[in-house]
């Protein structure tokens, strides 16, 4: 169903250099030292923070930026250290990793400061900062750990010799900490929109949203009750914060997969898996916050499954295509991550294991096929309605200008008028085109023909469709009379052929089949009809 489109490759774009690099060094023609590359963290501006092992066996933090599609070296350590966690600020003057909790001043001098140093899990980012470089005189940074807590960091900055921006008493750092969350056992950083969601649980699960501003002030702008299962985590989860490889949960130690989805017109999400009861349905849970309101889906996981899988604790990716939420219950690989930037309509998938990074779009061959099945009895019971509704939704809001996708979707809401039970598919094609589909009135007659830009032969088809189904014939031939609707062959054909579809209706008979296939039968040989 998803279409995985190749964005990112660790091996491609970054290793290859690498080498490139480290022969160069060695003064060697090829390098044959294994790198050991490893993403860290993708930065709000689509920067891949990663690390390897040099020559030296030393170990190294580089950024690959998407748009010079260019590498860099940020930080090179005096000795081989596991790097869990890893941020840097927009300046790219600081540098903070988790092997002993180190802020690195990294430009332009080298200069490190413990900020915590605990055997726990600690998971750090930094704020996004003013737009004006030449103003910040300060950077702000979240540390998150694994015992529940999240203090805020904020680093003074000082200038000196006009230009060279360093840390101002970097001794007195641990006196700026602010404490903004405890008690977590969930937490998720979003940030494009500069948002930190945390589930805590006192009498019931509470998400609370904390808003972190330009000006480095933040505030909780949501509360959030939620009903989730008794002890959904076994251990604090981090969504967002970058990849621990050397802390990895297997899928059967997650008993529920959480995440929130926001968009910039202001739709969100809670989407949450249940614990995996058995080994046929995968229940999971979508809450529109947007919306007020909530439902739960049960999809079925088939009798084709492995034997691994029926021994792992599966969930489903919620991944945002576009301005809606797709979730697709397939792809339950652990190694797979959903990632969000802030300039991209739809999300991104990293195969963290492989090191490539896709941009997922829904095949339209795939949904086409769920349409038009073998027979038509696969989509005319009411246990499959939903899946035709769904496919079709799909289908109309990503085909885009796809003249000939668009002939295919004509074609099957004609052939199949009265098909289903639970929905009217012409209405529902009607309600997702809006007032650019179909607007029965005669100013819309100006149908296109104001900018000179006729509309397609499908498109009088499905009006016509439409209109014989809802108008009074009388208002229906007039209509035709003034140009507002145009019949095309393939929709008197149709009419002349099968009646099935309109036996219901009254005022469908023989002579206004007739009419109609006259008033057709004039427009082909160029004559008015008198």
């Amino acid at each position: 169903m998803l279409l995985l489109n190749p964005k990112f490759d660790l091996h491609r774009d970054v290793a290859c250099d690498l080498l490139r690099k480290e022969a160069s060094v060695c003064r060697v023609q090829e390098y044959s030292g294994a790198v050991d590359t490893r993403i860290l963290n993708i930065e709000r501006d689509g920067g891949i923070l990663f690390s390897w092992k040099g020559a030296t066996g030393t170990t190294r933090i580089g950024k690959y930026d998407p748009n010079t599609k260019q590498n860099k070296l940020l930080y090179t350590f005096d000795k081989q250290v596991c790097v869990s966690s890893c941020s840097l600020n927009k300046e790219e003057t600081l540098l903070v990793s988790k092997c002993l909790t180190l802020l690195i001043e990294i430009h332009p001098i080298s200069n490190t400061k413990v900020l915590k140093a605990v055997d726990c899990r600690v998971k750090v980012q930094f704020l996004n900062s003013e737009t004006d470089r030449r103003s910040v005189l300060e950077s702000h940074l979240l540390l998150l750990t694994e015992d529940g807590y999240v203090d805020l960091y904020h680093v003074l900055l000082t200038r000196q010799e006009g230009y060279r921006v360093v840390m101002a008493n970097p001794e007195r750092l641990s006196r700026t900490v602010e404490r903004i969350v405890e008690d977590f056992c969930w937490v998720q950083w979003d940030g494009h929109t500069q948002r930190l969601y945390c589930l805590t649980h006192n009498d019931k699960f509470l998400m609370r949203c904390v808003q972190f501003y330009l000006n480095h002030n933040c505030e909780t702008v949501m509360e959030l009750p939620l009903e989730l299962p008794a002890n959904p985590f076994r251990t604090v989860k981090f969504v967002n914060l970058g990849f621990d490889h050397y802390h990895m949960e297997r899928p059967e130690q997650e008993l529920v997969k959480m995440e929130v989805l926001t968009n910039r017109t202001g739709s969100m999400f809670v989407c949450y898996s249940q614990p995996l009861r058995d080994n046929q349905n995968l229940i999971y849970t979508v809450v529109s916050v947007h919306k007020d309101c909530s439902k739960t889906f049960r999809a079925s996981l088939g009798s084709e499954q492995s034997p691994q899988q029926k021994a792992t604790q599966l969930h489903p990716l919620f991944i945002p295509i576009g301005p809606d939420l797709h979730l697709d219950p397939q792809y339950q690989s652990a190694n797979l991550t959903v990632l969000h930037a802030e300039e991209e309509s739809s999300a991104s998938l990293l195969d963290l294991a492989s090191g490539r990074i896709y941009t997922p779009a829904l095949s339209p061959a795939y949904l086409l096929q769920m349409l038009q099945s073998d027979t038509p009895s696969r989509c005319c019971s009411s246990k499959t309605d939903p899946q035709c509704l769904a496919a079709l939704h799909c289908l109309l809001v990503y085909m885009g200008n796809d003249p000939t996708l668009e002939l295919k979707i004509i074609e099957w809401l004609c052939d199949n008028v009265k098909a289903f039970e639970s929905f009217d598919q012409i209405q529902e094609f009607i309600l997702e085109v809006r007032e650019e589909t179909i607007q029965p009135h005669e100013s819309h007659g100006g149908e296109h023909k104001e900018v000179g830009l006729p509309p397609t032969g499908g498109y009088h088809t499905l009006l016509a469709v439409f209109a014989v189904r809802c108008l009074p014939h009388h208002t229906f031939l007039q209509y035709i009379d003034q140009g507002i609707l145009q019949l095309t062959e393939t929709f008197v054909s149709r009419l002349m052929t099968a009646l099935d579809p309109f036996e219901e209706q009254e005022n469908v008979d023989a002579r206004f089949v007739e009419e109609t296939a006259l008033k057709q039968t004039l427009v082909l040989l160029g004559f008015e009809e008198k």
